[in-house]
């Protein structure tokens, strides 16, 4: 979406549009930072090691993510934007139910007697 957005911008557009930093540093290239421009890095994945507290983060993952698309919908005029965000948005509701319905899997099998 962001190379669909920038992909003929001229260096003086990007400038304009506060990315001159972006265009020097990485000309068109995706280069993955927050709104705040940190970079992104594999610290931001957790994990513990045990399925549901894994789970439980994943599904915050796709609920902040939701949220991130509902508020860039909100930004834009741009429908044909607006008609990508609002796919994506829905794919993050999605994978949360598929998550919430793991978690529901692994507390019943966590109930069950295990040595006969």
């Amino acid at each position: 979406m962001i190379y669909k957005l920038t992909k003929d911008a001229t260096p003086q557009e990007l400038e304009a549009a506060g990315l001159g930093p972006h265009y020097v540093a990485h000309d068109s290239a995706l280069f993955y930072n927050n709104a705040a421009g940190v970079p992104w890095t594999a610290a931001y994945i957790q994990a513990k090691g045990d399925p549901l507290a894994d789970l439980y983060e994943d599904i915050a993952a796709e609920e902040k993510a939701r949220a991130t698309y509902q508020w860039l919908i909100d930004m834009t005029d741009d429908v044909d934007l607006q008609d990508s965000l609002k796919f994506l948005r829905e794919r993050e509701i999605v994978h949360a139910m598929r998550f919430k319905e793991a978690v529901e899997m692994i507390k019943a099998d966590r109930e069950q007697q295990k040595i006969f």
